[in-house]
């Protein structure tokens, strides 16, 4: 193949298909999951802060530090495995731990990461998990003895998931240790790539799921405002209707809510796309698992349809009424706007009507005007004639009275002629 220039992005997108493999899982192990991200959604994210935790973490252990562009990371510290993994909004660690030790979600598997290290997070803890993960004991109503000692019944979730290659339960309840419970069962000789693979989907869908969550906290914030919002808007729609009116009120009423408006939409307008993609993934993350009931209990999918999906519906209402309010605040404007138009066309009919008048007004007392501008013009029309006419008139035995007399009527029918034709031709 002759040679030929790549586009500047192709390794780099092409790799971004490759950039979040997969963890090589053996069990019995357990997976513990911490995910991070700023305390506000206003903060942004300081990624060289993120990082340079990840680094100090690495530098206690001896391990290897990451690429300076990479996404994802895995590090040995040597009595655990840890992968590092940055999206959006938030940063990941995902630590494997060999053994299930003798208390089942000991919350001391968590000393994988150092208090202090802890404590110095650029960030505050959205999720963690502690994902235990053991095989398929060969009298499976052990597996039932074992999830009502670990988990509340009313809320577990529980299903063999693909193809019957596995068994998932999770009450998606934080215990006392502020931890969320997840429990992985596999049959005996279960390759570590289809175990890793179940155990990143678990994960992701704990921590979409919260993250996807902080929309319903953000609805449930701006639910009152709106109603203040919507009150307002609406006593103000009403008053434009009253004859007592002032347009320059209302519109400057409308310009406040709507300005209100429109900073709410800036601020929560991420929150509400992110929410919604969130929630996609955790379907998706849901769909791929393949549930199968198991002894009668509720699935993942089950138990997001009663419990999840509620709380993303009131986040697409929340949204879906911030829009109505914008949309009825601009239509609010534009019957103002018509309004003043209306008003406006009054007053210059109105005006056009008084101009009318004076301009009638007007052409009367020119015309009154004109005829006493042909009298003048005449008077001084018959002075000129007569000085040439008089001698004339003495020769023919005609007085000055007489030669006056006579040239009056045709001097006068002249000049009014004369400004008749010079008003036509103006006007």
């Amino acid at each position: 193949m002759p040679p030929i220039d790549d586009h500047p992005l192709r390794y780099t997108l092409a790799n971004e298909l490759h950039a979040r493999p997969f963890p090589a899982v053996e069990a019995p192990c357990h997976a513990l999951l911490l995910a991070i991200k700023p305390a506000r959604d206003a903060v942004k994210r300081d990624r060289a802060r993120d990082r340079a935790h990840l680094q100090a973490l690495l530098d206690r252990f001896g391990a290897a530090h990451p690429p300076p562009d990479a996404t994802h990371h895995f590090a040995d510290l040597g009595h655990a495995a840890v992968k590092w993994e940055s999206h959006t909004e938030f940063v990941t660690y995902t630590a494997f731990s060999p053994g299930l030790g003798t208390r089942p979600f000991d919350p001391a598997l968590f000393g994988v990461f150092p208090s202090d290290w802890l404590e110095e997070a650029p960030g505050v803890r959205v999720s963690s998990v502690i994902l235990r993960i053991d095989h398929i004991p060969e009298d499976e109503s052990a597996i039932a003895r074992s999830l009502a000692d670990w988990f509340v019944p009313e809320s577990l979730a529980c299903s063999r998931v693909q193809d019957g290659a596995a068994v998932i339960a999770s009450d998606f309840r934080i215990d006392a240790a502020g931890h969320l419970r997840m429990a992985l069962f596999v049959p005996p000789g279960t390759g570590p790539r289809r175990i890793g693979r179940i155990v990143q989907r678990l994960c992701e869908i704990e921590t979409y799921k919260s993250m996807s969550m902080l929309g319903l906290a953000r609805a449930r914030t701006l639910s009152a405002r709106m109603g203040q919002l919507d009150n307002r808007l609406s006593e103000t729609v009403a008053a434009m209707t009253a004859d007592d009116s002032r347009p320059e009120e209302t519109l400057e009423a409308l310009l406040t809510i709507s300005a209100e408006l429109e900073s709410i939409l800036m601020q929560s307008s991420f929150r509400y796309g992110a929410t919604e993609a969130y929630e996609a993934i955790v379907h998706q993350r849901i769909d791929v698992l393949r549930e199968e009931r198991m002894e009668g209990r509720q699935t993942f999918g089950e138990f997001m349809m009663r419990r999840y999906d509620p709380a993303m519906r009131t986040v697409k209402a929340s949204e879906a009424r911030l829009q109505s309010l914008a949309e009825r605040a601009m239509r609010a404007g534009t019957l103002l706007g018509t309004r003043v138009d209306v008003d406006r066309s009054g007053q210059n009919q109105t005006l056009l009507e008084s101009m009318n008048r004076r301009a009638d007004m007007q052409l009367r007392l020119q015309r009154t005007v004109e005829g006493l501008s042909v009298v003048a013009i005449s008077y001084y029309a018959v002075g000129l004639a007569s000085n040439l006419a008089v001698p004339a008139g003495a020769a023919a035995g005609l007085s000055q009275i007489m030669v006056t007399a006579l040239l009056t009527p045709p001097v006068v029918l002249a000049v009014w002629f004369l400004v008749r034709r010079i008003r036509e031709k103006i006007t």
